[in-house]
């Protein structure tokens, strides 16, 4: 049975800006069967790209924001944070209350955004990472002041079709940020060394990639899936007096919490330095 579509077969999606992320949830829409191909209108200033969004997803473009301002019901701010303020001048006199304007724009707050759009354009904020373009994506939202109840679960839908997602109070998106946000290249950081290390011990670098990856994604996944804590998952790893045992030692004994916790403080405080502009 089709999943029914996130208001009805009148509903248009737009998107402005056709960059990775962008892409990445327009073909998760498309995917899932959340929105056909036919709702939804991208807008991007490069032609190429939008050749390539037309050609390969059927959707509907166009170089005009206004296009989309006109015609779209859910629009995505999908434009780099620096081009934002001038995109929003530009369409704001064309937006009304029947729309919902979904920001992914880095550090730019609800009230920004809406002193941007003017009273009464329902807002909602979004945190999505690099792992929507995999389905396993992590996305954080909050509501303007002026959205409306179903905007919550409008959200979640056209958010949970990429990965998960998690409604927090926006005095949190800094936070969210370092850990969401820029966490993937934190854990790719720490995949990267144990794969080097592996090598440095005589593994050839494939298969050391490989196990690398698949054992911090099968940890996360049953983690996730059981429920389990993580304290008690590595104790059920750990046999007395044996391998995993041997390198907790190590770790417990070095710096890495105390690294870590400055990694996402350093993450944070620049989410924050960046919101306040």
């Amino acid at each position: 049975m089709p999943a029914k579509t996130v208001k009805n077969e009148k509903t248009r999606i737009g998107f402005l800006g056709a960059g990775k992320m962008a892409e990445a949830i327009l073909a998760a829409l498309i995917r899932n069967g959340i929105a056909p191909a036919a709702q939804i209108l991208a807008c991007e200033i490069q032609s190429e790209r939008r050749a390539f969004i037309r050609r390969r997803y059927q959707v509907a473009v166009t170089a005009s924001p206004a296009d989309v301002a006109k015609n779209c019901d859910v629009i995505f701010l999908a434009v780099k944070p620096q081009d934002l303020d001038a995109l929003l001048a530009q369409i704001s006199p064309l937006l009304g209350k029947k729309q919902v304007l979904v920001s992914i724009a880095a550090g730019k707050t609800l009230a920004h955004l809406q002193k941007q759009v003017g009273a009464g354009v329902r807002l909602v904020r979004v945190m999505p990472n690099l792992a929507v373009m995999v389905g396993e994506g992590m996305s954080v939202f909050c509501l303007g002041r002026h959205a409306r109840p179903a905007d919550r679960g409008l959200a979640k839908k056209l958010l949970g079709c990429c990965g998960r997602v998690e409604e927090l109070d926006e005095r949190h998106m800094d936070v969210v940020t370092a850990l969401s946000g820029s966490g993937p290249a934190f854990f790719a950081y720490a995949m990267l060394a144990m794969a080097d290390a592996a090598k440095a011990e005589g593994l050839p670098a494939g298969p050391a990639r490989l196990l690398a990856e698949q054992t911090m994604l099968g940890a996360a996944k049953f983690l996730l899936e059981t429920g389990r804590e993580p304290a008690e998952f590595i104790q059920a790893v750990a046999s007395p007096k044996g391998t995993t045992a041997a390198g907790l030692t190590v770790l417990d004994a070095s710096d890495l919490r105390a690294t870590l916790a400055k990694t996402i403080q350093a993450a944070a405080r620049r989410s924050r330095e960046l919101s306040a502009g």
